[in-house]
């Protein structure tokens, strides 16, 4: 039975195919996109056999490649039955979705040489719809942005091991509605609002004289003392119950000072005691 962890990656043009490919890169996954299905049992093979420790690998396989339909169903079952631990991705978007990315990126869609491009992007749905059944996993990217792509892969591919549980902090404005992936919300409202003060309000909680504002003042100190004391209790007891990832989100009014500044301090402070950290201000240009 060989150890390799292979994952597949297919889905809709346009749902983020691409950039899910580059984050499992950037996790340690062994990549290649596009490969030719009659070429994957020999790149899997030398991976196998690769004496570099490859262990993981990620494939981008899609409508592009053109025998694709033909050999999935034979290709997914000779890895099965090979032993590897292979699981199939499928990332998906609504069809306004990926005629507005379409559109933007101006990029043209793989079946639209002649024919619209609704009816291009209906048809490939309806191809790839054996594929999506196969699916272990399916992503829908329609309200996701690359940011939030990649902290969902995170999620379910990141490697355990080494320094465990990784924690991703995340500033942002109510206003601007509640993350929806945030596993605990802190709401710092109560905190004095640099808005109000001319010379800070076209400053962000990354920069010095806010951070000063923010965090000098008492309530501040006593909230961040009591959130680290929570989270001395609480992250061991996610780890135990194999948890390897979770969203903290800080949150006032226009994501833009007192969630940034918080953020930032609980960030350090994790990272001086050696908790992996993720740390992404969503509001703070808004």
């Amino acid at each position: 039975m060989s150890k390799l962890n292979i994952i597949i990656i297919s889905g809709l043009s346009g749902s983020g195919k691409s950039y899910a490919i580059k984050s499992l890169e950037d996790m340690g996954y062994f990549c290649v996109d596009n490969l030719p299905t009659a070429l994957v049992p020999k790149f899997v093979e030398l991976c196998a056999q690769s004496d570099k420790g490859i262990n993981r690998a990620a494939l981008g396989i899609d409508i592009r490649e053109r025998d694709f339909f033909g050999n999935f169903q034979k290709l997914h079952e000779d890895m099965k039955a090979a032993g590897y631990d292979l699981e199939v991705l499928f990332l998906e978007a609504s069809d306004e979705v990926l005629s507005r990315r379409f559109s933007e990126s101006r990029r043209p869609h793989p079946l639209a040489k002649d024919k619209p491009l609704p009816e291009a992007i209906r048809l490939e749905r309806e191809l790839m719809d054996e594929i999506r059944k196969k699916a272990d996993r399916i992503i829908d990217t329609s309200n996701l942005s690359v940011h939030q792509l990649r902290d969902e892969l995170s999620k379910h591919y990141r490697p355990t091991g080494g320094k465990g549980l990784t924690v991703s902090i995340m500033s942002f404005g109510f206003k601007y509605g509640v993350p929806y992936d945030a596993d605990l919300v802190f709401d710092v409202r109560f905190l004095p609002n640099p808005h109000f003060v001319p010379e800070l309000k076209p400053l962000t909680g990354m920069d010095a004289p806010v951070r000063e504002f923010v965090l000098a003042k008492e309530d501040t100190v006593r909230f961040v003392e009591k959130i680290n004391g929570l989270l001395d209790f609480l992250l061991p007891l996610y780890e135990k119950e194999g948890k390897n990832y979770l969203t903290i989100a800080f949150g006032c009014t226009g994501g833009r000072h007192r969630s940034v500044a918080v953020s930032g301090m609980l960030a350090e402070g994790m990272k001086a005691r050696d908790i992996d950290v993720i740390v992404r201000h969503r509001d703070v240009e808004k």
